[in-house]
């Protein structure tokens, strides 16, 4: 038995919105429940809704800038930042920016819509 997977084919979550989110290892991938690596671009002028999830979510920003409202505060990390958000925090994630923003995303546990409690 192999003690190592190399991932080649992320799933491709069906998106309205024009974001690209390919889940490398999670629920939908690799039926891990305990974490989830996605590798994202938010199209400019992308949003999405708030949202008070039930689970740890790191975000490593690549190239662009993000937005984070959380629980009033306005964060914009830039390429080369990282931020950890803890479980149950209230957050709404954005890019109003006038470039596209790729980032890594991290979910402990792994990302599960029906436990991101979008408002």
């Amino acid at each position: 038995m192999k003690k190592y997977f190399v991932q080649s084919a992320p799933f491709i979550v069906p998106t309205t919105d024009g974001k690209l989110i390919e889940e490398h290892h999670g629920l939908a991938t690799t039926n891990n429940p305990e974490i989830s690596i996605a590798h994202m671009i938010a199209p400019p002028k992308w949003s999405e809704p708030f949202q008070t999830p039930e689970f740890e979510e790191y975000t490593y920003i690549i190239k662009g800038k993000k937005q984070f409202s959380i629980e009033g505060d306005i964060i914009v990390l830039e390429a080369g930042q990282s931020i950890k958000i803890e479980k149950n925090t209230r957050v709404q994630y954005s890019n109003p920016f006038g470039e596209p923003c790729e980032y890594i995303a991290i979910c402990k546990p792994a990302f599960d819509f029906a436990k991101a409690h979008r408002e």
